[in-house]
């Protein structure tokens, strides 16, 4: 994969009452956040980037670590490390992004559990140092125009494989059920294997967001469900729908 050399785009931010909305210089929407409540998942589709949780043991989760390739407004990082006490770390290619965080969205200085990366995310999951010590792992590399996602293909998908544990699930967020959903979904398949992946239900705002597992699994429902009422009390997601509106692609 060629490392991308194109200029990065301006971030700035608007406000919407509660809200505070990062831009990369478009009327597009990177990210959000309560700025009352700095660490809460707004949008519905980040909230199921954290559908991961139900492949594991609540327990165990502190003691997992947690990946997102793109920082947006940094939603999920402060949400995997400050919520979840997860060791976190964020790819970020646009040093400005990082900046508009610390400064607009509340993300704190790198510490013991968070750190962000500058780095191009298609060259930075190619080192071998982070190659299986991913255990949830989080897509969501759009540009400002917010289209197609950036990296989409076959040897990426591969890529992403190589840093998940065993029980490691990989979400990625993607816009739209246009034709291109159809085809990352066909790339995503040919490298998790097409019994890995599972997928929700589009937003209403047309996110629909895709987990594929490292290694293949079919919980039963109630399992599910006792997970879906522990992540909802303990975590405050909305884990019960989650159930309810993600199924495996492959029955």
């Amino acid at each position: 994969m060629k490392k991308r050399t194109h200029a990065l785009p301006e971030v700035n931010f608007s406000d919407e009452g509660p809200l505070r909305h990062l831009h990369l210089g478009t009327e597009w929407i990177q990210g959000s956040m309560l700025m009352d409540a700095p660490t809460e998942l707004f949008h519905e589709y980040i909230q199921r980037m954290m559908a991961w949780l139900l492949f594991v043991e609540p327990d165990t989760v502190p003691k997992r670590q947690a990946m997102q390739l793109g920082l947006g407004a940094g939603s999920l990082t402060k949400f995997c490390a400050k919520e979840l006490r997860m060791k976190t770390v964020a790819i970020e290619l646009n040093p400005q992004v990082l900046t508009a965080c610390r400064g607009w969205f509340k993300l704190p200085a790198d510490n013991t559990r968070m750190q962000v990366v500058l780095a191009d995310a298609a060259l930075e999951i190619q080192d071998a140092k982070w190659w299986g010590t991913v255990d949830a792992l989080q897509v969501d590399l759009y540009d400002h125009e917010a289209a197609a996602p950036v990296l989409d293909s076959f040897p990426f998908y591969t890529h992403c494989k190589r840093l998940l544990t065993p029980e490691g699930c990989m979400t990625v967020n993607l816009f739209g059920r246009a034709s291109s959903f159809a085809r990352s979904v066909e790339k995503i398949s040919a490298a998790f294997g097409a019994d890995a992946v599972w997928a929700f239900k589009p937003t209403r705002e047309g996110n629909t967001v895709v987990l594929a597992q490292r290694t293949p699994s079919r919980p039963k429902r109630e399992v599910l469900d006792a997970r879906a009422e522990i992540i909802q009390t303990r975590w405050g997601l909305p884990a019960a729908k989650w159930v309810r509106v993600f199924k495996p692609m492959l029955k």
